[in-house]
């Protein structure tokens, strides 16, 4: 593909020093319109697809993509939100919270459903659960656990085959980690039994899902709790080893969502891109990006999707936040 041969990794200057990104790349260099600085969680195997096609459609518009944590995103766009022009992110209650906080520009008649967006300031155009991933070896003859509480029985049956062998996020460290743990705490009490599971089994933790399925993969661990289904299902792909499970008991659904630096130095050009994503059909053509993109016509009383609303606020306050991650230690850090 045409991003790899792009592709530049270095130090990029940020506040006056010099910022380690994950990824940072340069599409359709030497444009003669605007240059877009792009911002985002979404690892570039997933949305270099989606920006090589946007880039054909508008040839004068340059994007510099640079990957970071949920976290970091947050951190980096309050400090300087004029270095970036499109913030993505899968941590939907730190994008919310720098929407309200101003950090937003609006922009009108952008065509999605009214859930999907708040106040004209923030976009959502994927619609991602969080699944259980596991190592099917691991589980040779034997069930395979559909629920959380058929893992709880799982790993309480096996304790010591399963003894550093589980990993999840690290809430204290990812903002996507934070929002599934209290999302996930919030439906049922069943979630801090896992934790506590878990915890006693000398869990691994991650900084986020594509790890996760890495140590999978080579069987570093046997199962990953809460990887996002996008990253789980393109990384499993021809892995036979691998299964994704979606939880029949509940499923904790959480939307990408896109916004405009209030500050931008090319609005328009973002305006455009902001459009581009929301417009993406779910049934994308082969070769593009393999997130799935949502559906206008979906019934929000139907899925456990997180919503776009002031509820997504209340763990971020500072003392929620520290009574959680209090409770997610006891558990979790035995």
């Amino acid at each position: 593909m045409r991003y790899l041969i792009a592709l530049i990794l270095i130090l990029f200057p940020l506040v006056g020093a010099a910022d380690d990104w994950e990824d940072r790349l340069i599409f359709n260099e030497g444009a003669k319109g605007a240059h877009l600085r792009v911002i985002s969680s979404t690892d570039t195997v997933l949305f270099a697809p989606l920006i090589e096609s946007f880039v054909a459609q508008y040839p004068s518009i340059s994007i510099e993509y640079l990957v970071s944590g949920t976290a970091d995103i947050n951190r980096r766009v309050r400090a300087t939100p004029e270095a970036f022009d499109v913030v993505i992110s899968s941590a939907m209650d730190l994008q919310l919270k720098l929407a309200n906080d101003g950090f937003a520009l609006p922009v009108e008649d952008v065509q999605v459903p009214s859930w999907a967006q708040w106040h004209h300031s923030l976009f959502a155009f994927t619609f991602e659960p969080a699944t259980i991933v596991i190592n099917r070896a691991a589980f040779e003859g034997q069930p395979i656990p559909q629920t959380r509480q058929g893992l709880i029985e799982a790993l309480r049956k096996r304790p010591e085959e399963f003894r550093g062998k589980i990993g999840t996020y690290d809430v204290r460290q990812s903002g996507l980690g934070y929002l599934f743990a209290t999302q996930d705490a919030r439906a049922s009490e069943t979630y801090w039994r896992l934790m506590e599971v878990i915890g006693g089994l000398d869990v691994r933790l991650y900084c986020c899902s594509g790890e996760m399925i890495n140590d999978l993969a080579d069987g570093t661990i046997y199962v990953a709790y809460n990887v996002l289904g996008s990253y789980a299902e393109v990384r499993t792909e021809g892995k036979d080893a691998l299964e994704v499970i979606f939880p029949s008991d509940f499923q904790t659904i959480m939307m990408r969502t896109a916004m405009i630096s209030e500050v931008t130095q090319a609005p328009e050009a973002a305006e455009q891109f902001i459009r581009f994503l929301v417009s993406q059909n779910p049934a994308t053509p082969e070769g593009h990006s393999p997130l799935p993109f949502l559906r206008s016509d979906t019934d929000m009383t139907e899925r456990e999707t997180i919503g776009l609303n002031p509820a997504l606020l209340t763990f971020l306050d500072g003392l929620k936040r520290q009574k959680f991650l209090s409770a997610w230690e006891n558990a979790v850090i035995q």
